[in-house]
């Protein structure tokens, strides 16, 4: 094996590691593959003669990446039309693919990447190299043009925002499907005592229609509110979802034969279900691996 082909095998053992802080920080698999993509191009250039750490020096150059990335699509944001979810990642619940698995980890759930999208991106990235992977803080100082403290201040910050509005999901993947299962069957039956008693009083549902006419995406906030929706649309989620695992939880891939029209992820914290966010819009559906979900 010539200094190529080991450069590439060696580049191959860290793909899946490399996409998953890629993940973490754009919230977007297409995205997420550029990133690892230009990192390999980068370390086929430079080699890796005097690298010591190369999973540690991949994961830097990854980082920073992903820092232009975000910082790009933040100079050109415009406003949007509504709410936006980020990619759903979509698997079994019996965690059967080893290359789901680090993706699919309960910490990038479909709530906290909703957070993640508001933060800084030097938040961002502070929170997911520190708290996610463990990168000490005087390794992601120079990746943000911080000092080790200011790294730190900026991992607090994002910390915050994810507790306060991200609280972790119940550890039970069993349980969060008695939830939903429960709502589901609510929401077709019509029972709205049994709908509020699942839903907390501050639940938020947000719904991503990318690509269909302006005002179609929404967000819906109160369990009041997200029970008169769910009573008006329950019965078709019910006759047409099947269960599936979105980003590391409990929920739902809703289809018609072969063609699905939704994929939901559900958000369960003590017993009550606290987030909804569904993508809906076929573009996104359509760019989305569901698998044989």
């Amino acid at each position: 094996m010539d200094d190529s082909d080991w450069l590439a095998a060696r580049f191959e053992t860290d793909r899946t590691h490399l996409r998953a802080v890629a993940f973490r920080m754009l919230g977007s698999v297409s995205e997420a593959d550029d990133a690892v993509q230009e990192a390999w191009l980068r370390l086929d250039r430079a080699g890796a003669d005097d690298v010591r750490n190369l999973t540690g020096w991949l994961t830097t150059v990854v980082a920073r990446v992903c820092l232009d990335m975000l910082r790009s699509r933040t100079a050109r944001r415009e406003e949007p039309f509504g709410p936006h979810v980020p990619d759903p990642l979509v698997g079994r619940e019996d965690r059967s693919d080893p290359e789901h698995e680090a993706l699919l980890a309960d910490s990038v759930g479909l709530a906290l990447l909703v957070v993640l999208e508001q933060l800084d991106p030097a938040e961002r990235l502070a929170f997911v190299l520190h708290d996610m992977f463990a990168m000490p803080f005087d390794e992601i100082a120079p990746i943000v043009g911080r000092s080790p403290a200011a790294a730190r201040q900026l991992a607090s910050r994002a910390r915050r925002s994810v507790r306060g509005q991200a609280p972790p999901p119940d550890p039970d993947i069993a349980e969060q499907r008695r939830v939903v299962d429960a709502f589901l069957a609510a929401a077709a039956g019509g029972d709205l005592a049994a709908l509020m008693e699942l839903l907390d009083p501050d639940v938020v549902v947000r719904v991503d229609r990318s690509g269909l006419r302006p005002g179609t995406s929404r967000e819906i906030r109160g369990a009041a509110a997200v029970a008169e929706v769910a009573l008006s649309g329950g019965s078709r989620f019910g006759r047409f979802a099947r269960p599936a695992l979105v980003n590391g939880t409990a929920g739902i891939v809703a289809a018609a034969g072969d063609r699905a029209f939704a994929v939901a992820g559900f958000s369960v914290v003590n017993g009550r279900i606290v987030e909804i966010d569904v993508v809906a819009g076929p573009a996104r559906l359509r760019d989305l691996d569901l698998g044989d979900a």
